[in-house]
């Protein structure tokens, strides 16, 4: 039986680029409430956006060193299927904001940079964060969020791919080697699918999921 990699497109910010992303298939869309993102959205837009999304796609918070009552703040006004953590978060803070958020589940992400030798260091990072749903494995770049940045990916090792997302730095012309290597459950994409900072691009989005579904084929 074929696997079926995961897909989830994140940053978006405009009513058509969620229809769009929901047209193509995909599994999740990521809405981010950072302020300092150029993707960022405040809580009236996120509901709007979140209000075009059918049954069984799930809409993903994510948040940086966010407080207990920014995200139930969050939670209350935007229906959250899942919280995504891309801070200093340790693993006593995301059970709490996990709480906070009516015990909705939550992906950690964990930001990969010259310092990270080997794999141990990613199980160890995993094994930290046992409660977490998933890991989002991304390049570490300055500030926080994703950057666009690709990794080693040969340090991820098996017993944690099928629990990871992956992401950093993919795109239509590198996800199938990444989906290859790793065998990720999931593929996690935002500057990857854009046009200009922020502002995603329908081409590009479609050329990666069925880039994605290409890899899964083989």
């Amino acid at each position: 039986m074929t696997s079926r990699t995961r897909i989830k497109i994140c940053g978006l910010s405009q009513p058509a680029d969620v229809d769009h992303a929901v047209a193509l298939g995909v599994d999740a869309i990521g809405l981010v409430f950072y302020p300092p993102s150029p993707r960022y959205v405040d809580l009236a837009r996120a509901a709007e956006l979140a209000r075009r999304v059918p049954p069984y796609v799930s809409v993903v918070g994510l948040f940086v060193n966010a407080t207990a009552d920014d995200v139930a703040r969050t939670v209350e006004a935007v229906p959250l299927t899942t919280l995504q953590f891309h801070g200093d978060e340790t693993p006593e803070v995301c059970a709490a904001l996990s709480a906070a958020a009516g015990h909705r589940p939550y992906t950690r992400a964990m930001r990969i940079g010259p310092e990270t030798k080997s794999s141990s260091d990613l199980l160890q990072f995993a094994n930290a964060y046992a409660t977490a749903q998933g890991i989002l494995l991304d390049a570490l770049v300055e500030g926080y969020g994703g950057g666009g940045k690709v990794f080693d990916w040969s340090l991820i090792p098996k017993d944690i791919a099928r629990r990871a997302v992956l992401s950093g730095g993919l795109n239509a012309h590198n996800v199938a080697e990444a989906i290859r290597l790793v065998t990720p459950y999931a593929v996690d994409v935002s500057s990857g699918v854009e046009a200009s900072r922020g502002v995603k691009d329908p081409a590009r989005m479609t050329a990666f999921v069925h880039a994605v579904r290409a890899a899964d084929a083989e």
